[in-house]
Protein backbone atom coordinates (compact mmCIF):
# COMPACT_ATOMS: atom_id res chain seq x y z
CA UNK A 1 0.00 0.00 0.00
CA UNK A 2 2.68 2.61 0.41
CA UNK A 3 4.46 1.77 -2.83
CA UNK A 4 1.11 1.71 -4.15
CA UNK A 5 0.31 5.46 -2.91
CA UNK A 6 3.67 7.01 -3.00
CA UNK A 7 3.73 5.81 -6.45
CA UNK A 8 0.45 8.02 -6.99
CA UNK A 9 1.82 10.94 -5.37
CA UNK A 10 5.32 10.84 -7.39
CA UNK A 11 3.96 9.66 -10.75
CA UNK A 12 2.78 12.94 -12.47
CA UNK A 13 6.34 14.51 -11.72
CA UNK A 14 8.10 11.44 -13.56
CA UNK A 15 6.24 10.12 -16.57
CA UNK A 16 7.76 12.37 -18.79
CA UNK A 17 9.78 12.17 -21.99
CA UNK A 18 12.17 14.59 -20.89
CA UNK A 19 13.43 14.94 -17.07
CA UNK A 20 15.60 17.80 -16.02
CA UNK A 21 16.66 17.57 -12.79
CA UNK A 22 20.33 17.31 -10.20
CA UNK A 23 21.47 13.34 -9.75
CA UNK A 24 22.84 13.48 -6.28
CA UNK A 25 24.67 11.87 -8.03
CA UNK A 26 23.70 8.58 -8.82
CA UNK A 27 24.00 5.87 -11.00
CA UNK A 28 22.98 2.04 -11.84
CA UNK A 29 24.85 -0.68 -13.40
CA UNK A 30 22.58 -3.44 -13.69
CA UNK A 31 23.36 -7.47 -13.83
CA UNK A 32 21.25 -9.22 -16.09
CA UNK A 33 22.60 -10.15 -19.21
CA UNK A 34 26.22 -9.91 -17.78
CA UNK A 35 28.78 -8.74 -19.05
CA UNK A 36 26.06 -6.61 -21.50
CA UNK A 37 23.90 -4.94 -18.91
CA UNK A 38 21.72 -1.68 -18.75
CA UNK A 39 23.74 1.09 -17.37
CA UNK A 40 22.55 4.82 -16.91
CA UNK A 41 22.15 7.80 -14.46
CA UNK A 42 19.45 8.17 -12.16
CA UNK A 43 17.60 11.61 -11.80
CA UNK A 44 14.72 13.37 -10.02
CA UNK A 45 12.47 15.91 -11.35
CA UNK A 46 13.90 18.15 -8.42
CA UNK A 47 17.04 20.80 -8.89
CA UNK A 48 19.10 21.74 -6.46
CA UNK A 49 20.75 19.70 -3.04
CA UNK A 50 19.56 16.82 -4.32
CA UNK A 51 22.45 14.68 -2.35
CA UNK A 52 20.51 13.54 0.36
CA UNK A 53 18.18 10.90 -2.03
CA UNK A 54 21.50 8.73 -2.29
CA UNK A 55 24.07 9.04 0.41
CA UNK A 56 22.93 6.59 2.96
CA UNK A 57 25.20 7.87 5.66
CA UNK A 58 23.01 10.77 6.04
CA UNK A 59 19.58 8.82 6.26
CA UNK A 60 19.73 8.95 10.13
CA UNK A 61 16.25 7.91 11.97
CA UNK A 62 14.23 7.90 8.34
CA UNK A 63 11.23 6.16 8.23
CA UNK A 64 9.50 3.59 5.52
CA UNK A 65 7.33 6.16 4.06
CA UNK A 66 9.92 9.14 3.53
CA UNK A 67 12.42 6.67 2.44
CA UNK A 68 10.03 5.53 -0.42
CA UNK A 69 9.10 9.32 -0.89
CA UNK A 70 11.98 10.39 -2.07
CA UNK A 71 13.66 7.44 -3.70
CA UNK A 72 10.88 6.95 -5.97
CA UNK A 73 11.11 10.14 -7.32
CA UNK A 74 14.94 8.74 -8.76
CA UNK A 75 13.96 7.61 -12.44
CA UNK A 76 16.29 5.14 -14.01
CA UNK A 77 17.95 5.69 -17.42
CA UNK A 78 19.09 2.43 -18.74
CA UNK A 79 21.33 2.24 -22.23
CA UNK A 80 22.53 -1.62 -22.93
CA UNK A 81 26.74 -1.29 -22.75
CA UNK A 82 29.15 -4.01 -22.68
CA UNK A 83 31.02 -3.46 -18.82
CA UNK A 84 34.33 -2.73 -20.83
CA UNK A 85 33.25 -0.25 -23.02
CA UNK A 86 34.47 2.52 -20.48
CA UNK A 87 35.43 4.89 -23.19
CA UNK A 88 32.11 4.71 -24.95
CA UNK A 89 29.84 8.19 -24.31
CA UNK A 90 27.38 7.02 -21.91
CA UNK A 91 30.05 5.50 -20.23
CA UNK A 92 32.24 8.55 -19.62
CA UNK A 93 28.96 10.40 -18.54
CA UNK A 94 28.36 7.79 -15.64
CA UNK A 95 32.03 8.44 -14.67
CA UNK A 96 31.46 12.15 -14.52
CA UNK A 97 28.68 11.78 -12.46
CA UNK A 98 30.84 8.78 -10.13
CA UNK A 99 33.25 11.73 -9.55
CA UNK A 100 31.10 14.42 -8.77
CA UNK A 101 31.31 16.30 -4.68
CA UNK A 102 28.35 17.29 -5.30
CA UNK A 103 24.69 17.14 -7.16
CA UNK A 104 25.02 17.71 -11.22
CA UNK A 105 22.33 19.58 -13.32
CA UNK A 106 21.20 17.08 -16.35
CA UNK A 107 18.46 16.43 -18.53
CA UNK A 108 17.73 13.13 -19.95
CA UNK A 109 15.48 12.19 -23.16
CA UNK A 110 13.88 8.83 -22.88
CA UNK A 111 12.45 6.81 -25.86
CA UNK A 112 9.42 6.42 -23.89
CA UNK A 113 7.94 7.88 -20.34
CA UNK A 114 9.53 5.72 -17.68
CA UNK A 115 6.98 3.58 -15.95
CA UNK A 116 6.80 1.20 -13.09
CA UNK A 117 6.33 0.68 -9.35
CA UNK A 118 9.63 1.61 -7.17
CA UNK A 119 12.25 -1.22 -7.69
CA UNK A 120 13.22 -3.39 -5.06
CA UNK A 121 16.49 -5.14 -4.49
CA UNK A 122 18.40 -6.54 -1.45
CA UNK A 123 21.58 -5.23 -1.57
CA UNK A 124 20.76 -2.02 -3.36
CA UNK A 125 18.46 1.02 -1.82
CA UNK A 126 15.26 1.13 -4.14
CA UNK A 127 14.66 3.37 -6.83
CA UNK A 128 12.07 4.53 -9.55
CA UNK A 129 10.65 3.42 -12.50
CA UNK A 130 13.00 3.02 -15.77
CA UNK A 131 12.98 4.24 -19.44
CA UNK A 132 15.37 3.71 -22.01
CA UNK A 133 18.02 6.54 -22.86
CA UNK A 134 17.83 8.58 -26.11
CA UNK A 135 19.80 11.32 -24.98
CA UNK A 136 22.00 12.91 -22.44
CA UNK A 137 22.91 16.63 -21.41
CA UNK A 138 25.14 16.66 -18.20
CA UNK A 139 26.33 19.81 -16.83
CA UNK A 140 29.44 21.14 -15.16
CA UNK A 141 30.39 18.88 -12.08
CA UNK A 142 32.90 19.97 -9.04
CA UNK A 143 34.85 16.93 -8.68
CA UNK A 144 35.84 15.14 -5.78
CA UNK A 145 39.81 15.14 -5.82
CA UNK A 146 40.10 12.20 -4.24
CA UNK A 147 38.03 10.00 -6.69
CA UNK A 148 39.61 11.83 -9.14
CA UNK A 149 43.24 11.43 -8.15
CA UNK A 150 42.59 7.68 -7.85
CA UNK A 151 40.95 7.62 -11.03
CA UNK A 152 44.31 8.79 -12.91
CA UNK A 153 46.71 7.44 -10.81
CA UNK A 154 46.09 4.30 -12.54
CA UNK A 155 45.96 2.14 -9.11
CA UNK A 156 44.48 -1.45 -8.67
CA UNK A 157 41.10 -1.88 -7.31
CA UNK A 158 41.78 -3.01 -4.16
CA UNK A 159 44.10 -0.18 -3.60
CA UNK A 160 41.77 3.14 -4.94
CA UNK A 161 39.06 1.53 -2.44
CA UNK A 162 41.07 1.42 0.52
CA UNK A 163 42.93 5.08 -0.45
CA UNK A 164 39.83 6.83 -0.70
CA UNK A 165 38.00 5.43 2.84
CA UNK A 166 41.32 6.38 4.18
CA UNK A 167 40.72 9.49 3.39
CA UNK A 168 37.39 10.09 4.76
CA UNK A 169 35.60 9.27 1.27
CA UNK A 170 31.66 7.84 2.07
CA UNK A 171 31.50 4.55 1.51
CA UNK A 172 28.48 4.48 -0.60
CA UNK A 173 30.54 7.09 -3.32
CA UNK A 174 33.36 4.63 -3.12
CA UNK A 175 30.71 1.95 -4.56
CA UNK A 176 29.45 4.41 -6.96
CA UNK A 177 32.88 4.91 -8.27
CA UNK A 178 33.82 1.44 -8.13
CA UNK A 179 30.57 0.83 -10.19
CA UNK A 180 31.72 3.42 -13.20
CA UNK A 181 34.37 1.74 -13.78
CA UNK A 182 36.82 4.51 -12.38
CA UNK A 183 38.94 1.72 -10.54
CA UNK A 184 41.30 -0.93 -11.82
CA UNK A 185 44.70 -1.06 -14.17
CA UNK A 186 42.09 -2.44 -16.71
CA UNK A 187 38.51 -0.58 -15.64
CA UNK A 188 35.57 -2.02 -16.27
CA UNK A 189 32.00 -1.35 -15.46
CA UNK A 190 30.67 -3.18 -11.72
CA UNK A 191 26.59 -4.30 -11.26
CA UNK A 192 25.38 -1.78 -8.70
CA UNK A 193 24.84 -5.02 -6.21
CA UNK A 194 28.20 -6.56 -6.98
CA UNK A 195 29.88 -3.13 -6.01
CA UNK A 196 28.33 -2.49 -2.76
CA UNK A 197 29.47 -5.82 -1.53
CA UNK A 198 32.79 -5.64 -2.75
CA UNK A 199 33.55 -2.11 -1.37
CA UNK A 200 32.20 -3.74 2.44
CA UNK A 201 34.15 -6.97 1.95
CA UNK A 202 37.48 -5.09 1.03
CA UNK A 203 37.26 -2.61 3.89
CA UNK A 204 36.61 -4.88 6.40
CA UNK A 205 38.65 -7.41 5.43
CA UNK A 206 41.95 -4.57 5.64
CA UNK A 207 40.16 -3.70 9.34
CA UNK A 208 40.13 -6.66 10.31
CA UNK A 209 43.70 -7.83 9.70
CA UNK A 210 44.74 -4.57 11.77
CA UNK A 211 43.23 -5.36 14.57
CA UNK A 212 44.41 -8.52 15.14
CA UNK A 213 47.66 -7.00 16.44
CA UNK A 214 45.53 -5.70 19.01
CA UNK A 215 45.20 -6.74 22.41
CA UNK A 216 41.52 -8.29 23.78
CA UNK A 217 38.94 -6.41 24.90
CA UNK A 218 38.74 -7.09 28.62
CA UNK A 219 34.80 -6.70 29.61
CA UNK A 220 31.78 -7.74 27.86
CA UNK A 221 30.10 -4.95 26.00
CA UNK A 222 26.26 -4.91 24.58
CA UNK A 223 25.31 -2.09 21.99
CA UNK A 224 21.85 -1.48 21.12
CA UNK A 225 19.46 0.34 18.45
CA UNK A 226 16.29 0.72 17.01
CA UNK A 227 15.31 1.42 13.81
CA UNK A 228 12.64 0.51 10.20
CA UNK A 229 11.29 -1.57 13.10
CA UNK A 230 14.25 -4.15 13.32
CA UNK A 231 16.29 -4.09 16.50
CA UNK A 232 19.76 -4.30 16.63
CA UNK A 233 22.01 -5.77 19.20
CA UNK A 234 25.37 -5.89 19.17
CA UNK A 235 27.46 -8.49 21.56
CA UNK A 236 31.25 -7.96 21.87
CA UNK A 237 33.29 -10.29 24.47
CA UNK A 238 36.94 -10.86 25.18
CA UNK A 239 38.60 -13.28 22.51
CA UNK A 240 40.88 -13.44 19.16
CA UNK A 241 39.03 -11.96 15.86
CA UNK A 242 36.07 -14.09 15.34
CA UNK A 243 32.28 -12.59 14.40
CA UNK A 244 29.13 -13.90 13.56
CA UNK A 245 25.29 -11.66 12.14
CA UNK A 246 22.02 -13.59 13.03
CA UNK A 247 19.12 -12.24 11.57
CA UNK A 248 15.75 -13.04 12.47
CA UNK A 249 12.45 -12.27 10.65
CA UNK A 250 8.84 -12.34 11.57
CA UNK A 251 6.53 -13.68 9.68
CA UNK A 252 4.88 -10.53 7.09
CA UNK A 253 8.22 -9.27 6.73
CA UNK A 254 10.04 -9.19 3.53
CA UNK A 255 12.24 -12.84 3.57
CA UNK A 256 9.35 -14.27 5.23
CA UNK A 257 5.92 -13.16 3.68
CA UNK A 258 3.93 -16.47 4.71
CA UNK A 259 5.27 -17.73 6.82
CA UNK A 260 3.98 -18.85 10.31
CA UNK A 261 7.08 -18.98 12.44
CA UNK A 262 10.11 -16.30 12.72
CA UNK A 263 12.93 -18.00 10.81
CA UNK A 264 16.84 -17.38 12.14
CA UNK A 265 19.71 -17.73 10.15
CA UNK A 266 22.85 -16.22 10.40
CA UNK A 267 26.77 -16.95 9.31
CA UNK A 268 30.13 -16.46 10.89
CA UNK A 269 33.78 -16.46 10.44
CA UNK A 270 36.37 -17.29 13.24
CA UNK A 271 39.77 -15.80 13.26
CA UNK A 272 41.29 -16.69 9.77
CA UNK A 273 38.18 -15.60 7.99
CA UNK A 274 35.72 -17.26 5.52
CA UNK A 275 36.75 -19.00 1.82
CA UNK A 276 33.20 -19.06 1.01
CA UNK A 277 30.58 -16.15 -0.10
CA UNK A 278 28.00 -15.89 3.19
CA UNK A 279 24.69 -17.23 2.79
CA UNK A 280 23.13 -14.22 4.14
CA UNK A 281 24.41 -11.84 1.80
CA UNK A 282 25.73 -8.52 1.12
CA UNK A 283 24.24 -7.87 4.80
CA UNK A 284 26.62 -9.82 6.20
CA UNK A 285 29.67 -7.64 4.89
CA UNK A 286 28.63 -5.02 6.17
CA UNK A 287 27.99 -5.53 9.41
CA UNK A 288 31.58 -6.86 10.04
CA UNK A 289 32.92 -3.25 7.97
CA UNK A 290 30.93 -1.08 10.62
CA UNK A 291 31.68 -3.37 14.03
CA UNK A 292 35.40 -3.83 12.23
CA UNK A 293 35.83 0.58 12.36
CA UNK A 294 34.51 0.46 16.22
CA UNK A 295 37.75 -1.89 16.87
CA UNK A 296 39.75 -0.35 15.21
CA UNK A 297 39.05 2.95 16.26
CA UNK A 298 39.61 1.51 19.95
CA UNK A 299 42.51 -0.45 18.99
CA UNK A 300 41.31 -3.82 20.36
CA UNK A 301 40.17 -7.27 19.23
CA UNK A 302 37.33 -9.41 20.34
CA UNK A 303 34.83 -11.40 19.38
CA UNK A 304 31.24 -9.87 18.42
CA UNK A 305 28.04 -11.14 17.66
CA UNK A 306 25.15 -8.91 15.69
CA UNK A 307 21.66 -9.73 16.20
CA UNK A 308 19.10 -8.25 14.19
CA UNK A 309 15.04 -8.78 14.71
CA UNK A 310 13.34 -7.87 11.52
CA UNK A 311 10.05 -7.37 12.73
CA UNK A 312 6.52 -6.52 10.65
CA UNK A 313 6.62 -2.49 10.45
CA UNK A 314 9.98 -3.60 7.89
CA UNK A 315 8.02 -3.77 5.14
CA UNK A 316 10.16 -3.70 1.74
CA UNK A 317 14.01 -4.10 1.66
CA UNK A 318 15.72 -0.93 1.71
CA UNK A 319 19.49 -2.17 1.12
CA UNK A 320 22.14 -3.39 3.36
CA UNK A 321 23.01 0.37 3.67
CA UNK A 322 20.34 0.27 6.25
CA UNK A 323 22.38 -2.64 7.84
CA UNK A 324 26.09 -1.03 7.89
CA UNK A 325 24.48 2.08 8.65
CA UNK A 326 22.31 1.16 11.91
CA UNK A 327 25.29 -1.06 13.50
CA UNK A 328 27.36 2.12 13.07
CA UNK A 329 24.54 4.39 14.88
CA UNK A 330 24.60 1.47 17.67
CA UNK A 331 28.20 1.32 17.60
CA UNK A 332 28.03 5.44 18.43
CA UNK A 333 26.09 5.11 21.85
CA UNK A 334 27.20 3.99 24.89
CA UNK A 335 27.69 0.58 25.95
CA UNK A 336 26.26 -1.60 28.69
CA UNK A 337 29.56 -3.59 30.44
CA UNK A 338 29.80 -6.72 32.37
CA UNK A 339 32.04 -8.41 33.92
CA UNK A 340 30.67 -11.90 33.61
CA UNK A 341 29.13 -14.04 30.10
CA UNK A 342 25.81 -14.56 32.22
CA UNK A 343 24.65 -11.36 33.19
CA UNK A 344 25.48 -9.82 29.59
CA UNK A 345 23.21 -12.57 27.88
CA UNK A 346 20.48 -11.96 30.57
CA UNK A 347 20.80 -8.01 29.77
CA UNK A 348 20.34 -9.01 25.96
CA UNK A 349 17.16 -11.48 26.94
CA UNK A 350 15.71 -8.19 27.93
CA UNK A 351 16.84 -6.20 25.30
CA UNK A 352 14.88 -8.64 22.42
CA UNK A 353 11.74 -10.29 21.82
CA UNK A 354 12.75 -13.34 21.02
CA UNK A 355 14.22 -15.57 24.15
CA UNK A 356 17.88 -15.89 24.06
CA UNK A 357 17.64 -19.58 23.82
CA UNK A 358 16.53 -19.48 20.41
CA UNK A 359 19.40 -17.25 19.22
CA UNK A 360 22.01 -19.29 21.32
CA UNK A 361 20.71 -22.66 19.63
CA UNK A 362 21.37 -20.55 16.35
CA UNK A 363 24.34 -19.51 16.72
CA UNK A 364 28.15 -20.98 16.32
CA UNK A 365 29.92 -18.40 18.43
CA UNK A 366 27.25 -17.86 21.15
CA UNK A 367 27.79 -21.91 22.18
CA UNK A 368 31.49 -21.11 21.79
CA UNK A 369 31.58 -18.78 24.25
CA UNK A 370 29.20 -20.39 26.75
CA UNK A 371 30.50 -23.91 26.99
CA UNK A 372 34.11 -24.29 25.03
CA UNK A 373 36.18 -24.45 27.98
CA UNK A 374 39.07 -22.23 28.07
CA UNK A 375 43.05 -23.29 29.13
CA UNK A 376 43.07 -20.40 31.65
CA UNK A 377 39.77 -22.96 33.16
CA UNK A 378 42.58 -26.00 33.73
CA UNK A 379 44.77 -23.13 35.55
CA UNK A 380 42.50 -21.90 38.16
Amino acid sequence: MVRYYKNLEVKPQIEKKVLFGSTPPSLFIGRSGYPKVYVGPMLPPVEGDTSYMDTPELWHNIGIDELVEFRMKLVRGKYRLDVKNVESKIACYLQEIAMAARPVDMEVEFEKKPRGVIALYDEVQPHGPSAPIKRIWVGNAKVDRRIEKVAYDEMKAREAILWLYEHGTFVSSIQKAFSAGLFGLQPKMVPTRWSITAVDDTIGKKLVEEIKSYPWLNEYRIYYTRSLDNLWVIFMYPSSWQYELIEAWYPNTTWNPLGKKIVLFGDHEYYDGRSEYATIGGCYYAARLAVAEKLKAERRQAGVVVLREIHPGYIMPVGVWNVRENVRKALRGEAKKFDDVKEALLFISSLLHIPVRKWIETSSLLKNVLYQRKLEDFLK
